[in-house]
């Protein structure tokens, strides 16, 4: 795919990516299914779901280091404050020539900017949580956030 159509994709899931509701019970399904397709393809992945306040789904599946919890957590902190996919951001990033951890920036302990969290929009309220997968490259790892998202059933009509 080209850059020029992955950002077209990424910036209509951006808009596209929007639910009618999104609760506790929901932030589980969503990372009970992000996992268990992950589990299916025998893939490496962290996977977490988180609001600013705290962790409402964590699994470190079979291959899994301490490093894709580190890079999960700062995937979400970058989406959360961003307000956006890290995959969107990334390839703005890439489009636009600028680097986000230039000096006054982004500090590169806390965020990164890599794809694989995805923002979780409820229609009427905003960015409520962030869904996030770590261990596979960029775009594999966003990618299956936006399957578990869409596979939840609960994108506004």
């Amino acid at each position: 795919m080209s850059d020029h159509a992955r950002l077209a994709q990424l910036e209509a899931e951006h808009v596209e990516l929007v639910l009618r509701r999104f609760d506790r019970r929901d932030a589980w399904d969503l990372g009970r299914s992000i996992a268990e397709r992950a589990l299916a393809e025998g893939f490496p992945v962290a996977v977490d779901v988180r609001t600013s306040s705290g962790i409402l789904f964590h699994a470190s599946l079979p291959g899994a280091t301490g490093d894709n919890d580190v890079w999960a957590a700062k995937k979400a902190a970058t989406a959360l404050r961003f307000e956006t996919s890290t995959a969107l951001l990334e390839t703005r990033i890439e489009n636009g020539g600028r680097d986000m951890y230039e000096p006054g920036w982004l500090d590169p302990v806390v965020y990164a900017v890599a794809g694989g969290a995805v923002p979780i929009r409820v229609d009427g309220v905003g960015v409520v949580a962030v869904a996030t997968v770590s261990g596979l490259p960029s775009a594999d790892d966003h990618d299956l956030v936006v399957a578990g998202i869409t596979s939840l059933g609960l994108l506004r009509d």
